[in-house]
Formats: C-alpha cells, sequence, structure tokens
C-alpha cells in the first residue's frame, strides 16, 4: 500500500490552483506537479508539427511519442518548473496564445488523457506531493481523501490572467482573455472523459478576494 500522502487540487483556468498548490508544496516540503503543462506540452508539439489540433488520432499519437520532462525551476524568471519536450526548454512557450486557444481542445481527446494519466500516476507514486489540474481527484488519485477544488468568478480570473500577461511584459487584451476563460470553462466542463467537475468528496474553496497566502492557510486548515 502506498504510505505516501497525495494531496490533490482541480480548478478551472486561473482559479489560483497552481500558485496555491506550489507554495503549500513548499510549506510541506512535497513534490508539485501542475498536470496542466504536459497538456499544454502536447498542444504546443501539434502545433509546431503542423498536426491538425482537430485530427484525435494524430494529437493522441503524439502524446505518447513525445518526451515530457518536468524538473524543478533552474532559472528565477517566474517559473514553476522547467519543462521540456523532447529536450527543448518550452517552459514560457506553452503559455502562448496559440495553446492557450487550442489546449482545451487537445486535452479532450481519449488517448491523449490516457497517456498522460498514466504519467502522472507514476509520478505520484515518488512521494508526498501536491498535484494540481482538472481531473486530479475524479481521475488520476481518486483514492485519495485529501482533495480539494478552487475556483471563483469568471471576471476575476480573466482580470488574473491579465496581470499575469503584463508582468511577464505581454500586451493582452482584456476581451480576449476573458472570451478565452469563458470558452475554457465551456469545453472543459462539457468534454465526455474527465469533464471538470468536483470530486464528491472533495472541499470547495472560493478564492475570490484571497490572496494565495490565505487559500494555502485554509487548505492547511482542513488537513489538520
Amino acid at each position: 500500500m502506498n504510505q505516501y500522502i497525495s494531496i490533490a487540487i482541480d480548478g478551472p483556468a486561473a482559479s489560483g490552483k497552481s500558485s496555491v498548490g506550489l507554495r503549500l508544496a513548499k510549506q510541506l516540503g512535497y513534490l508539485f506537479l501542475d498536470t496542466g503543462v504536459m497538456y499544454r506540452a502536447v498542444t504546443w508539439a501539434a502545433l509546431t508539427k503542423g498536426i491538425d489540433i482537430f485530427d484525435e488520432s494524430k494529437v493522441s499519437e503524439l502524446a505518447s511519442n513525445i518526451m515530457i520532462k518536468i524538473d524543478q525551476p533552474s532559472i528565477d524568471d517566474g517559473r514553476v518548473n522547467d519543462i521540456y519536450v523532447d529536450g527543448v526548454d518550452l517552459t514560457w512557450k506553452i503559455k502562448e496564445q496559440g495553446v492557450n486557444d487550442h489546449v482545451s481542445q487537445v486535452s479532450k481527446y481519449h488517448g491523449v488523457r490516457n497517456t498522460l494519466t498514466l504519467q502522472q500516476q507514476k509520478i505520484a507514486l515518488q512521494g508526498n506531493i501536491v498535484m494540481v489540474g482538472r481531473d486530479i481527484g475524479t481521475v488520476v488519485l481518486p483514492n485519495t481523501n485529501r482533495k480539494f477544488f478552487l475556483n471563483a468568478s469568471v471576471e476575476e480570473r480573466a482580470k488574473r490572467r491579465y496581470e499575469e500577461e503584463i508582468r511577464r511584459g505581454g500586451n493582452p487584451n482584456n476581451t480576449e482573455i476573458l472570451d478565452n476563460v469563458i470558452k475554457r470553462d465551456k469545453i472543459d466542463s462539457t468534454r465526455d472523459l474527465a469533464p471538470l467537475v468536483p470530486a464528491n468528496d472533495a472541499i470547495i474553496i472560493d478564492t475570490n478576494n484571497k490572496n494565495i497566502d490565505q487559500v494555502v492557510e485554509e487548505i492547511l486548515i482542513k488537513l489538520r
């Protein structure tokens, strides 16, 4: 029996799950994995290789053939991890708008999800871990009894995305970001496989008007 502790944190785009999960993992001394970066990596690879994003068979085949590696951050530029695909550092490239526009479509494919879910479950076996995503509590780590679902209003989440782009030196369009968040929510919550829903036994936390430390402390209280 696995003696390690796994903490699952799910939620929609920009709900704060990545920032909160990372801070929580550091405080507990646990591993941290944002599974969303793996779907972004597959999306970026498909776009770069000229594969039709809507060709489920080819995108799924690509997911099973590329090597995704996630390491501790090697550069102090705001990154959470180093993300490599076939040895190439794509940490920031997978945040580009083209990936934002198509990652939810890629995430719908059974072949992609099955491949990446197996990889995520293997990573969880390495030790105590905080894993964040959209189906961690329901699919990837369904047996953990430490599940949280973070949420915030669409407007608040779009604002966070906008501010993130500004900090990175971008020139974002607030309307486009809001539209993208709404679109992703619809795709993620209505897909047939592993839709974005809280696990039945998840603790739901509203992150509106809360900073990272406040949400982390709320989770720590629940864990205690």
